[in-house]
C-alpha cells in the first residue's frame, strides 16, 4: 500500500482537500496520514483539528508553527518553523508521497521538506492566478511538484507551460466542489437558528435575506487591512441586511483586519451581524446557497459560488485574473462602489451553475491516480 501523507494548515485547507481524504482512507491500495499544522492547531482560528477528529481523521502528527504577530516578517519566520519542524514528521512516518494543497505559508514548508527529502510530491490547485504572495508560492511549488492536479482547464494549460511534463498533469477539478455537490443533492436547505449556536453576535432570519462576508488580508497591501474592512462593512451597514462575518485567515495582515471588525462591532454594535471563528464547511455551504450575496475577497466567491450560482461580490486584488463565472462583480476597496454592487446582486438573485472547477468527483479521481501513477524523481523543464 502507497503511504499518502496530507498535510492540513487551516480551515480553507481542509475544505480542499477533504473529499480526497475520504477517497484515499477509503482505497484499498492506499493509507492515509494526517499532519495537522500551523493555524488548524490553534484556538483563535477556530482549531480546525477538531473538525478533522470529528470527521474521522486522527492525526498522526500535530505541527505547532505558526509565529504570533501576523505580520510579513512572522510569515516568513512561520515558514522556516515548519521547514524545521515537517523533515522529523517525514521521517517518522515515511510516506510514499506527500500531498499538499494550494498555495499557502505552511504548503511552502511541506513542498520544501518533500522536495529535500526525496519525497515525491503531488500538489493540487496549482496553475491558477490570483493576488497577493500566493501567486508566487503557487508557482514555485509547481516547480517541486512531480504530480499536478489542477482545478481548471487554464490552469492545467499554465503548469504545462511552466514546463511540466504533460503526462504528470490531471485535471480533475477542485475537491472543495465534491463536498458542495454532496450537500447541495442532499440537502433540503435547512438552516436555522442553530447555526448561532457558534460564534458571537446578533441573531436572525435566515430565511430572509442576509449578507455573508469572508475578507482576508492581501499580503502585499499589508498595513491596509483596516481601512478595507471597515468600507467592506460600511458598505454592508448602508444596504441595511444582516451579515454573517467570518474571521480572517493567519496570513500577514490578519490582525489589521480583526481590528477592525472588532472597532466596527464597538461603535454601531452586533444587532444585525453575527461572528464565527470557522464554519463546518457543510454549513458554510448552506450558508452559501442561501446568502443574497457573498462579499469580501474569498476564493470561495470564484469556486464554490460558481458551481452553487451566488451572487458574489470580489473587492480588491486578492483574486485577480482566476477564472470565474457571471456570478463575480470586482470592485475596488470603496464604501460606495461595494455598496452598488451588493444592491446590483440583490436585483439579479441567484445565477445559473457554472462547474468551472469541477463535477464533483476531484477527490476519488485524485485517489485512484495517487494509487497507480508512476513519476520521475528527478525533475527536468521540458522546453
Amino acid at each position: 500500500m502507497r503511504k499518502i501523507c496530507v498535510v492540513v494548515g487551516s480551515r480553507a485547507n481542509y475544505s480542499s482537500i477533504k473529499s480526497a481524504m475520504r477517497a484515499i482512507a477509503a482505497h484499498p491500495e492506499l493509507e492515509l496520514q494526517v499532519v495537522a499544522v500551523a493555524s488548524a492547531l490553534l484556538d483563535r482560528y477556530g482549531e480546525v483539528v477538531k473538525l478533522l477528529e470529528k470527521d474521522g481523521f486522527t492525526p498522526a502528527a500535530r505541527v505547532f508553527m505558526l509565529v504570533e504577530g501576523e505580520t510579513p516578517a512572522t510569515m516568513a519566520k512561520s515558514t522556516g518553523l515548519g521547514l524545521i519542524e515537517l523533515p522529523t514528521v517525514f521521517e517518522q512516518l515515511r510516506p510514499d508521497i506527500v500531498l499538499t494543497v494550494g498555495d499557502r505559508f505552511e504548503t511552502m514548508a511541506t513542498a520544501l521538506a518533500a522536495a529535500y527529502m526525496n519525497i515525491p510530491l503531488a500538489h493540487t490547485m496549482g496553475g491558477e492566478v490570483s493576488g497577493t504572495i500566493d501567486e508566487s508560492i503557487r508557482h514555485a511549488i509547481t516547480k517541486f511538484a512531480h504530480i499536478h492536479f489542477p482545478a481548471c482547464s487554464d490552469a492545467r494549460d499554465r503548469i504545462i507551460k511552466l514546463g511540466e511534463r504533460p503526462e504528470d498533469v490531471y485535471l480533475v477539478g477542485c475537491p472543495r466542489m465534491d463536498l458542495v455537490a454532496e450537500v447541495l443533492a442532499r440537502d433540503t436547505n435547512g438552516l436555522d437558528e442553530s447555526v448561532f449556536a457558534e460564534g458571537v453576535g446578533g441573531r436572525f432570519d435566515l430565511a430572509k435575506p442576509f449578507v455573508l462576508l469572508s475578507q482576508h488580508p492581501v499580503t502585499t497591501e499589508y498595513g491596509q487591512g483596516e481601512r478595507q474592512i471597515t468600507e467592506t462593512l460600511m458598505a454592508i451597514k448602508d444596504v441595511g441586511l444582516p451579515c454573517i462575518v467570518l474571521w480572517p485567515n493567519a496570513d500577514a495582515g490578519a490582525e489589521d483586519i480583526a481590528r477592525g471588525i472588532r472597532k466596527y462591532r464597538e461603535r454601531y454594535g452586533d444587532t444585525g451581524m453575527h461572528f464565527f471563528k470557522n464554519l463546518p464547511a457543510e454549513t458554510y455551504i448552506r450558508l452559501l446557497r442561501r446568502t443574497a450575496c457573498l462579499v469580501g475577497n474569498s476564493s470561495s466567491g470564484i469556486r464554490e459560488g460558481a458551481f452553487i450560482g451566488t451572487p458574489v461580490v470580489n473587492i480588491g486584488s486578492r483574486q485577480d485574473m482566476r477564472q470565474r463565472g457571471r456570478n463575480v462583480i470586482d470592485v475596488p476597496y470603496e464604501r460606495e462602489a461595494i455598496a452598488a454592487a451588493i444592491e446590483q446582486q440583490l436585483a439579479q438573485g441567484p445565477y445559473p451553475s457554472e462547474p468551472i472547477y469541477g463535477d464533483g468527483h476531484a477527490g476519488e479521481r485524485i485517489a485512484e491516480i495517487l494509487a497507480h501513477c508512476s513519476w520521475r524523481l528527478q525533475k527536468r523543464i521540458t522546453y
